[in-house]
């Protein structure tokens, strides 16, 4: 909730609370050649880049309603809190890939990190650009393998899992932000949140929210949301969560953090991916068709898995015996056969997690309140809407027949005639 010394900063106040915050003037030799710049695009909050020439940060504000909603839709600031602390629990896991917290000011909902200077850029953007990223999936699968193993009960005892959930069970505003925009609007004809390509998606939108089998398997995504808490999941993993070059991966905005399925970070990671990857038609000229650049997705969505599947059974592996985890105690699982069927079954399970987590999220960006980039910069209604309905297609499929995929390459494999469909008829 609020409190009754906050109050919203601009840039001229931030330069007021730099010079009286230690832990932030301490960082800067010489205030005078300050400058600061805000350049927040999400949904949430503000962000300003703080530059100067003995160092540099990023100061993120979380004000008490939705930034891009207004006043009419009041949000916690505690959401702030949530994500420093996730910041600083998936750092301690994964230094390489999580950006350090210098400071971080519950009163006022700011959090103060390093600054991620250029050419760093938000993953979706360079998605949308179309360039390639050759670390992307090695990086992702390092950071989705160590700080989801690291969290979970393969890992902690019991007591330290249940302190370990209890510290983020009050994340419970944006864990219902989740709850309604993922798993209930775009199913719900009824929703005023609900936006979509308007009229070329109409009848798109009425069969989705008259699709029975879809709506039951919903509900139980949406359970499993509510009721696993399984390890310290980012919550809001997405395209614009990353940010990238050629040679770093860094992930951000982990302020929708709790403890929940892994499957939701993962499908949500391999769905933005699909997202992006059904854009494309929408992104492509006569100098470059996009052909070359979908077929690049399609191998770092298969990279990602994976690899995050041999990490993940290896950390598993390394911490069998002798480490603390007390989901499978070695003394019962005392064979290699036996070890072998659990995490068959355990990461079965989680590939179908991650598969309906994936789609529901893909879903919810085509009909719910929040779209995304990809779709939104392709000005061309007509071609947007083509693009989105080939995305909402293998979205609904995916969700429903997850069961039958039993490898990330099935999957792919059944992309081909979604996402090609328009440049055969073209040809």
């Amino acid at each position: 909730m609020g409190s009754s010394g906050f109050h919203p900063l601009d840039e001229k106040s931030l330069m007021e609370y730099i010079k009286d915050t230690p832990a932030l003037s301490s960082k800067l030799s010489n205030l005078h050649d300050l400058q600061i710049k805000e350049v927040g695009d999400g949904n949430l909050n503000f962000v300003y880049i703080v530059v100067a020439s003995s160092a540099s940060f990023v100061i993120k504000q979380g004000l008490p309603y939705i930034r891009s909603l207004g006043e009419s839709w009041p949000m916690t600031q505690d959401r702030s809190y949530y994500e420093a602390m996730a910041l600083k629990e998936k750092r301690k896991w994964c230094t390489d890939h999580v950006p350090e917290v210098y400071h971080f000011d519950r009163e006022m909902a700011v959090i103060c990190m390093r600054y991620l200077e250029p050419p760093h850029i938000i993953l979706r953007k360079g998605l949308i650009a179309g360039i390639e990223y050759p670390l992307l999936g090695h990086h992702m699968s390092e950071f989705m393998a160590t700080t989801l193993f690291f969290t979970s009960l393969l890992y902690h005892t019991t007591a330290e899992h249940k302190r370990s959930v209890a510290q983020f069970c009050g994340n419970i505003e944006l864990c219902r932000l989740t709850e309604q925009v993922v798993f209930s609007d775009p199913y719900n004809k009824k929703s005023q949140c609900n936006r979509w390509t308007s009229p070329y998606l109409d009848h798109d939108v009425e069969a989705l929210q008259k699709d029975d089998d879809l709506k039951i398997e919903i509900a139980e995504l949406k359970s499993l949301f509510c009721e696993r808490s399984q390890a310290l999941i980012h919550g809001d993993l997405h395209t614009s969560s990353v940010m990238v070059t050629q040679d770093s991966t860094q992930v951000i905005d982990p302020e929708f953090a709790f403890y929940g399925p892994i499957g939701f970070d993962v499908g949500a990671f391999l769905g933005n991916l699909f997202l992006a990857l059904f854009a494309q038609d929408g992104h492509a000229d006569q100098g470059d068709d996009r052909r070359a650049y979908k077929e690049w997705i399609l191998r770092t969505i298969e990279e990602t898995w994976i690899l995050f599947h041999r990490k993940f059974i290896a950390l598993w592996n390394q911490h069998w015996e002798g480490g603390s985890g007390e989901a499978y105690l070695p003394e019962i699982y005392n064979s290699h056969e036996l070890q072998h069927l659990v995490q068959k079954k355990y990461m079965e399970d989680l590939f179908h997690d991650s598969l309906g987590f994936g789609a529901a999220k893909m879903i919810r960006r085509i009909v719910g309140v929040a779209h995304v980039e990809d779709f939104e910069s392709i000005v061309d209604a007509r071609k947007r809407a083509d693009c989105e309905r080939r995305a909402l297609e293998f979205a609904k499929m995916l969700m429903k027949e997850r069961r039958r995929f039993h490898t990330i390459t099935e999957v792919v494999s059944v992309i081909h005639p979604h996402q090609c469909l328009k440049n055969q008829v073209d040809d």
